[in-house]
């Protein structure tokens, strides 16, 4: 048995485990997969079109009777100034000529939308048993229009008074997002990176600050992991790196690869890869240009000036240019189909958690 059952109990699933949302790498068979396995499946949609999102809802619903979550952004968006453009693309301008690419041509936006009044319609609609924040939350109007839906709201926090912030708003489970943690930091309310604690120093804290479960996230892969997240205060785990190499990610071949090859220092936190930090395994231009650049303008318009340079890199093999989120787990990570590996974290962690009550 669990001991601390109250996160199983909030989203009725069979384990407290739940799926790191994972925009890019990943899509509804993913979500499937975890839900099959007994977790909570996590549909990132901050890159998805309302249109696109309500057809991903759909086929989980097709295919499972399971609790889905939908992650939104809440960022506040910063409009790209031609000087900080100019200097980025200054910065990238021998990577260009690398690639015989026009710095000049046109370029896509990169699409990473806060959560706004026309996602809220689609949460109102679709009514997903719960829906997730990352960089704190949308404004009080539309919050109270997600929780009229009857959907549990749940976000992540990096630092205590993050936590306690979120849980004064009305969140019903917490994300404690430890410093080892892959992907975008969820930092809201502090911008300096160098003061992230880890999960180990982070979960317990933040189970101590607040009354809501918290769900610890960062460096976990395994049923030891689990365990000690149990054993540090948390009522569950949100984990997304182990899931990487599983089947039913939408990673290409050389990001698998590159993924497989991973160790305890393979992954460092950037802002060059789309203006915000995060952590992934550290490829080419993270090495040669940052990991931290002053030159990267802000989150996202970092990426769109990256994206001719990453399909060409992508087109001759390599990951030059793309970012391969990742927590410092990495080496853990296993390639089994992601059902396996959920009923396999479960059943591995719960025989822990019994070694550990003698």
């Amino acid at each position: 048995m669990w001991p601390d059952r109250r996160l199983i109990d909030l989203f009725k699933t069979e384990f407290p485990i739940v799926l790191a949302p994972m925009a890019g790498v990943m899509d509804a068979e993913l979500v499937i997969a975890v839900a099959e396995g007994g977790g909570l499946g996590s549909l990132p949609s901050a890159m998805l079109s309302p249109e696109k999102a309500r057809e991903q809802v759909s086929l989980i619903r097709r295919r499972v009777k399971a609790p889905v979550n939908m992650n939104f952004f809440c960022h506040t968006p910063i409009e790209l100034t031609a000087e900080a453009d100019a200097r980025w693309k200054h910065r990238l301008t021998g990577y260009y000529t690398e690639h015989r690419l026009d710095p000049a041509a046109p370029i896509n936006a990169a699409n990473r939308a806060p959560f706004d009044a026309s996602f809220c319609e689609v949460v109102e609609q679709l009514k997903p048993e719960v829906v997730s924040f990352h960089f704190g939350l949308p404004e009080a109007a539309l919050l109270k229009r997600v929780k009229a839906a009857g959907c549990l709201v749940i976000s992540s926090a990096t630092t205590v008074k993050e936590a306690v912030w979120l849980e004064q708003r009305g969140v019903d489970a917490v994300i404690a997002q430890g410093a080892e943690a892959g992907g975008h930091r969820g930092m809201f309310l502090t911008d300096k990176i160098a003061e992230q604690p880890g999960t180990f120093a982070l979960v317990p804290q933040v189970a101590d600050a607040v009354k809501v479960p918290v769900i610890a996230a960062g460096g976990i892969a395994d049923g030891r992991g689990i365990a000690a997240a149990f054993a540090l205060g948390a009522s569950g785990v949100q984990i997304g790196t182990a899931y990487l190499r599983c089947p039913e990610s939408t990673h290409t071949a050389a990001g698998r690869a590159a993924l497989a090859e991973g160790r305890d220092d393979s992954t460092v936190i950037t802002n060059v890869m789309t203006g915000r930090p995060a952590r992934g395994v550290q490829n080419r231009l993270m090495r040669e240009a940052g990991p931290i650049s002053p030159d990267a303008p802000p989150f996202p318009h970092a990426a769109t000036a990256l994206s001719p340079l990453k399909a060409a890199a992508e087109k001759q093999g390599k990951v030059d240019f793309t970012n391969l989120w990742a927590g410092q787990a990495v080496a853990m990570g296993r390639e089994l189909p992601a059902a396996e590996l959920t009923r396999d974290l479960a059943k591995s962690a719960l025989a822990r958690l019994r070694q550990m009550a003698g």
